[in-house]
């Protein structure tokens, strides 16, 4: 029997196993970076239909040996609603998209592929390595520079960081269609944080 300052074997293992699934967690959006990477949400909308899994495999023009690793992937997107597991003729397993990977889709109006880049950036995940140094100190920099100040010394920094603010302005175009009413007397609007102003351009606009 457990003393009072003592866990019983089963919520130890119960919490082990809520630590895991939190500390393997990166392999979300990694995953979905390498969809976006490998341009898979357009493959499967160019396909025209749900693919298979070697059908995604030449697709993809890989060495067949990472055919498994595509499907443990593909598995795991799937699983986050990424994709959709759909089955065709003789219980095949293919790939379709889902509403999340229908927002990754290149070419349309509300495409997010940027916004992936962005966070998934080793520059911006590399900030979160430095928590604990953010808490001790003043504030966070990036190589020994504000993170304002590196993104404008550093063109294509500051090119993905525009990139991914307007795609996600996109969005607020479609929010905003049915919510006009919300901006009935304003005389002036500040877009602020926007990037290139494109929210305050779609908002004057409607």
């Amino acid at each position: 029997m457990a003393s009072k300052n003592e866990y019983k074997a089963s919520e130890l293992f119960e919490a082990q196993a809520n630590l895991y699934n939190q500390i393997f967690s990166f392999m979300r959006p990694m995953s979905i970076k390498w969809a976006v990477d490998l341009g898979i949400p357009d493959i499967i909308h160019n396909h025209g239909q749900p693919i298979t899994l070697p059908e995604l495999v030449v697709a993809l023009r890989i060495p067949e040996s990472k055919a498994t690793c595509v499907h443990s992937i593909m598995r795991l997107l799937a699983h986050n609603k990424i994709f959709t597991i759909v089955n065709i003729d003789d219980n095949k397993e293919a790939y379709a998209l889902a509403p999340t990977s229908k927002l990754l889709v290149k070419g349309t109006n509300h495409c997010l592929s940027s916004m992936v880049h962005l966070i998934t950036d080793p520059t911006i995940v590399d900030l979160y390595y430095q928590l604990s140094e953010w808490t001790s100190n003043e504030k966070l920099t990036i190589h020994e520079t504000t993170f304002w100040d590196y993104y404008h010394q550093n063109p294509n920094h500051l090119k993905s960081f525009n990139d991914a603010m307007e795609s996600d302005s996109h969005m607020v175009r479609l929010a905003i269609n049915d919510c006009k009413f919300v901006f009935d007397g304003l005389t002036s609007l500040v877009d602020v944080g926007g990037g290139t102003g494109n929210t305050a351009k779609i908002i004057s606009e409607t």
